[in-house]
């Protein structure tokens, strides 16, 4: 445990983070592409969930490299993360449950999807969020639910259609959660917050 709270402290390590994340962000936006073309302007902005997210923890990890902390960014990267991360990786083996293949597209998804969720989680010590942050947190996750499965802006899998509502229910739920997990491990009395400069 010393040893992972060691690199989590490196600056090596947040660099190598930061270039991740950027060509994360960057490829998830491009994998965006066909539907935000289509997407009316209002919706832009809660249409790529994912790239989105790891923005955020972009954000969070240009602070540390400042020797700052930048709660709001910590807390939205904290939430979407996670759900977006654990979101991904469950569409995906849903995918191949259904049709028996996803590529090795589907494989990259599951695997950068799940470290995203990870990544968020180990970061969670070293965040300085307060309940007003969450709060911001939790609503922009809830109303990116509201945009995605009654204004119909999901992401596409289109071989998943059928089971829309279900998706959507399991969604909702999975929001509640990622911010639950954030309240317990960065707002809560009994949070564990380590220094990290």
């Amino acid at each position: 445990m010393r040893f992972m709270l060691f690199l989590l402290r490196q600056r090596s390590v947040w660099w190598l983070l930061l270039i991740m994340n950027v060509l994360g962000t960057v490829y998830g936006y491009i994998w965006y592409g066909q539907q935000l073309s289509e997407t009316p302007a209002k919706f832009l902005l809660f249409v790529p969930d994912s790239p989105t997210a790891s923005l955020f923890f972009v954000f969070v990890l240009l602070a540390f490299l400042l020797g700052k902390n930048w709660p709001l960014f910590e807390a939205l990267a904290m939430v979407t993360l996670f759900k977006y991360g654990v979101w991904a990786v469950v569409m995906n083996i849903l995918v191949f449950i259904v049709t028996g293949t996803i590529g090795w597209q589907g494989w990259m998804l599951i695997i950068s999807h799940g470290a995203m969720a990870v990544e968020g989680l180990l970061y969670a010590p070293f965040y300085r969020i307060k309940g007003w942050h969450l709060a911001v947190a939790a609503i922009w996750t809830l109303h990116n639910d509201v945009i995605d499965y009654v204004f119909g802006m999901m992401p596409r899998y289109q071989m998943l259609n059928d089971y829309m509502p279900q998706i959507g229910y399991f969604t909702f739920w999975l929001s509640i959660a990622s911010i639950a997990f954030a309240y317990v491990l960065c707002v809560s009395e009994n949070r564990r917050q380590i220094p990290w400069k």
